[in-house]
């Protein structure tokens, strides 16, 4: 067994800035987001049926005011009061049928939409990796990727629809009063402005308070995340009470948040119905006067007096539906923050050869050929080098690792030790693909030798089994956990990955709970193991494998592990324990 020493200079840790969870007030929410539209191109079909069935909706309207005046002026002549009220229950029934298609459309074009959100934010949070999933952001995310986007439905399926309604309806309804009535025409064009800049004025309050009540809420999911998760501990030490006050405080932040936003609603309703009301009684005023002293007919005054009140209805419920979406506008807003985030690259490397035996062949610049293609495209890993590997961290001085240097062969057992926080797990983080580092970590293959940036991530997570520190076990069976990355593996080939990480005696068939529920931490360290041992990757990377794990276990999994190792594996485990470090064949100390 060999060893080898990497000194890592010792420095400070740098204090963390605390941030508020939520999202940054600063950014504006947008009535029209241009971001949703492109998202709700998904949804074309829906989107255009909602065009259709707002001028429909419009075009019924004048219609329907045309007969109830026609059924007022016409009640004295034989017949006609009869076909005009047939004539109007069929354009009422025509306008519930419309009303019903634009709510179909609507929820159709929000569950695409809120669909395609999810599902790119899901894939960019994972294509960002673990640091930054780590602290807030993990239970802020899942915030954002449930309650959040469902708020979407008010937008889509009631804001957006009324607002395609408010573009068609008052252009209709005011061409048709010009055509007949060009003063009350001119009235309309006059106060109808005042909706949309007294809804303006009223929004830029709102969106403070909207986002205030989106932060308290991501607030109290993270809080109640935590004290869920640290229950045990809190019963233990007899602190549970104390964070039953902690929740109920976060609780009464948030209830305030909400209560304030819902207040300015109400009041912005008040204002709104105030103002459309003072503008049709000017329209009135002008029908009275002008009918007084006979320049406008009876028929005409009718139909201008029903019509007027609808030029105004579809921009006060604009209003009123834009409050009602407020929520998921703020939870786009997040959503976005985060699609918009780049992951943060591998520093791009000098060119590799592309021929393992060549000592002439070089290329000093450029990509090698491996770019964004399947690691399987390039034949069987011979070995994976790590050369003066760094990687910083924004919370801390220095780098961790720095300058980490090691070679993985097949049959090989490399163990890399040494005191917390220098960097053994950010190691594996990298090898996995998550972490941004300077070095390089070249993978030979029987067709060349390729820089770690330049394989294709999932293509090369496929080659490895992966142990983590803190094993994620998702709710089911533990043949389920165990299977959870080799889905297709038989009974008996999951029967002898339990086996071979020493869960002989455990029942299979078991269900367990969230993280592990009713498992123990040996047993949840063990069911990780498992899993790598299923998974018969030629790479296997092993956070501290036996931690949790009694002797007679330990010895079980590592006699195993070495078995592993001589059929060809290349291993590498992170490890305090002397039994784990007194197997390899190389250790190196940090």
């Amino acid at each position: 067994m060999t060893t080898a020493t990497t000194t890592a200079p010792v420095t400070a840790p740098k204090p963390t800035k605390t941030t508020k969870a939520g999202p940054d007030t600063s950014t504006s929410v947008r009535p029209l987001d241009p971001r949703l539209l492109r998202y709700a191109r998904v949804s074309l079909v829906g989107l255009a049926a909602l065009v259709v069935l707002g001028t429909l909706a419009a075009l019924l309207v004048v219609a329907q005011a045309q007969l109830i005046a026609d059924a007022i002026t016409g009640v004295g002549v034989d017949g006609a009061i009869g076909r005009t009220l047939a004539a109007l229950a069929v354009v009422i029934g025509l306008r519930a049928v419309v009303a019903w298609g634009t709510e179909v459309a609507g929820h159709a074009a929000a569950a695409a939409v809120k669909s395609t959100l999810r599902r790119r934010l899901v894939e960019h949070a994972t294509r960002l990796g673990p640091r930054w999933l780590s602290g807030a952001r993990s239970a802020e995310l899942a915030t954002l990727a449930t309650r959040g986007i469902d708020a979407l439905d008010g937008y889509f399926a009631r804001y957006l629809p009324q607002l395609v309604l408010a573009v068609i309806a008052p252009t209709v309804v005011g061409g048709w009063i010009l055509l007949h009535d060009w003063i009350a025409a001119v009235t309309i064009a006059v106060t109808l402005p005042l909706i949309p800049i007294f809804m303006i004025l009223v929004g830029l309050v709102t969106r403070v308070h909207t986002r205030r009540r989106w932060r308290a809420l991501a607030q109290l999911s993270h809080h109640f995340l935590d004290v869920v998760a640290g229950l045990p501990t809190l019963k233990v030490f007899g602190r549970a009470r104390a964070q039953a006050a902690s929740i109920r405080a976060v609780t009464t932040e948030y209830r305030v948040a909400t209560m304030r936003t819902l207040r300015i609603a109400f009041l912005s309703s008040l204002v709104l119905e105030l103002l459309a009301t003072l503008s049709v009684a000017l329209v009135a005023v002008g029908i009275g006067l002008r009918l007084v002293d006979g320049s406008l007919d009876l028929r005409t005054a009718l139909v201008v007096l029903i019509l007027a009140p609808e030029a105004y209805l579809p921009l006060r419920a604009v209003g009123t539906h834009f409050h009602a979406s407020a929520d998921g506008l703020a939870a786009a807003e997040e959503v976005f923050t985060v699609l918009e985030t780049p992951p943060r690259p591998g520093t791009h490397h000098t060119a590799l050869r592309t021929e393992p035996d060549s000592d002439t062949d070089h290329t000093p610049n450029g990509a090698g050929t491996a770019a964004g293609m399947g690691i399987s495209d390039f034949g069987t890993v011979m070995a994976v080098q790590v050369r003066d590997l760094r990687v910083t961290h924004p919370d801390r001085e220095g780098a961790a690792p720095d300058g980490v240097s090691l070679t993985l062969r097949p049959g090989r057992i490399v163990a890399v030790a040494g005191p917390s926080g220098r960097g053994k797990s950010t190691l594996l983080s990298v090898l996995l693909g998550f972490t941004p580092y300077t070095g390089q970590v070249i993978v030979e293959t029987t067709r060349g030798r390729f820089e770690l940036t330049d394989l294709d991530p999932d293509a090369w997570r496929r080659m490895v089994g992966w142990v983590p520190q803190d094993p994620v076990l998702i709710p089911g069976t533990v043949a389920e956990a165990i299977s959870l990355g080799s889905p297709d593996a038989s009974w008996l080939q999951v029967l002898a990955a339990a086996r071979d990480a020493a869960l002989g005696e455990t029942d299979l068939s078991r269900q367990i709970g969230e993280r592990g529920g009713g498992l123990s931490a040996g047993e949840r360290r063990r069911v990780a193991v498992a899993r790598a041992f299923l998974r018969q990757a030629p790479i296997l990377l092993l956070d501290e494998p036996t931690a949790g794990l009694d002797p007679l276990a330990e010895a079980w999994v590592l006699s195993r592990l070495r078995a592993s190792a001589e059929a060809g594996h290349m291993v590498l485990v992170v490890a305090h324990r002397p039994a784990v470090l007194h197997i390899a064949d190389e250790v190196i100390h940090l």
